[in-house]
């Protein structure tokens, strides 16, 4: 199958070519013959009913510095292509949202991975809670009082930016610790959005795992350590990623939760997963394939590629 493939991502020339989920992807799409076209999320343009980008002609080599090469920018339509992939990384605000709604425009003729309604009605933080029995117990509010209630019925919690990610603002708060009444305003004062909080899971010492799902099957997971002294188990901040297999539980939450993804277009996602406890779905720009690979001599990238293309007319 030739495909013309346009890759809507952050600047190609800083990622990390041994840990990017991107790269790879383009990787294989390269390495099945797929045409493939970079642009800046700033690059898209919503105009008189057409959609497109000021975006590049792209080759990729795994070769750190020498990465990528580009053609010159033109004027792409959108709507040509057979497949965008969305894959910028958050921070899920207003202009993300705004690229899902200009690239409604062209989806499904171009399909657009991930489905770009499903990605703007998925944060990932909320769209656990449509789940039943997957979640630790949860508050997300922006009441002071409702938060205080909460940590007197729970005691040790974990509070966190509703819109956040990577790791980023994430506070673990003991039973004796004094300093949550100054979190919540320094919360207030950075985000107008709800807190999220939950139940600290003390099984986190043992690892957050990323399991990847595509097409709401589950094909591979890592498990992340978090450093000493560390709340968080992201790579990024320190986090030992370790082989892992899923258990019992991890494998009844991906069937809980692999239907919808399905349904919706979430063709590729990441969850996160603490003891027996779903804490987040990743739809915007999941990561860990590189990891997994490296694991368990597995390239999912290709199923990944492989669930693309069953969702396209044949040629």
């Amino acid at each position: 199958m030739t495909l013309n493939v346009a890759i809507q991502m952050d600047p190609i020339e800083s990622i990390n070519i041994n840990a990017d989920s991107t790269f790879v992807l383009a990787l294989e799409a390269q390495k099945r013959g797929y045409t493939l076209y970079h642009y800046l999320p700033r690059k898209l343009s919503f105009r008189e009913g057409k959609v497109t980008a000021r975006a590049r002609t792209l080759k990729v080599r795994r070769e750190q510095g020498n990465h990528f090469e580009f053609g010159p920018e033109q004027e792409l339509d959108l709507s040509t292509m057979d497949v965008v992939l969305m894959r910028q990384d958050p921070p899920f605000d207003m202009a993300y949202i705004t690229a899902t709604h200009v690239l409604e425009h062209i989806h499904p003729k171009t399909l657009v991975v991930n489905d770009p309604v499903s990605v703007r009605n998925a944060p990932e933080k909320l769209f656990v809670t449509h789940f039943e029995g997957v979640m630790p117990p949860t508050l997300i509010t922006a009441d002071v009082e409702d938060i205080k209630a909460f940590r007197r019925d729970h005691k040790d919690i974990i509070v966190k930016p509703l819109y956040g990610n990577g790791g980023a603002g994430v506070f673990h708060i003991r039973p004796d610790d004094e300093n949550l009444g100054a979190l919540l305003e320094m919360f207030t004062t950075t985000w107008r959005e709800p807190v999220i909080v939950q139940r600290y899971v003390p099984e986190v010492r043992q690892g957050d795992k990323r399991i990847i799902l595509v097409d709401g099957k589950a094909v591979g997971a890592i498990n992340r350590v978090p450093a000493a002294g560390e709340a968080r188990s992201n790579m990024h901040v320190g986090g030992r990623p370790e082989k892992t297999l899923l258990t019992k539980r991890e494998q009844e939450i991906c069937d809980i939760i692999g239907p919808a993804l399905k349904e919706r277009g979430l063709i590729f996602t990441g969850i996160d997963v603490i003891g027996d406890f779903l804490t987040e779905i990743n739809v915007t720009s999941p990561t860990g394939i590189q990891e997994i690979n490296r694991f368990d001599g597995s390239a999912l990238e290709a199923l990944v590629w492989d669930a693309i293309e069953a969702r396209l007319p044949r040629k």
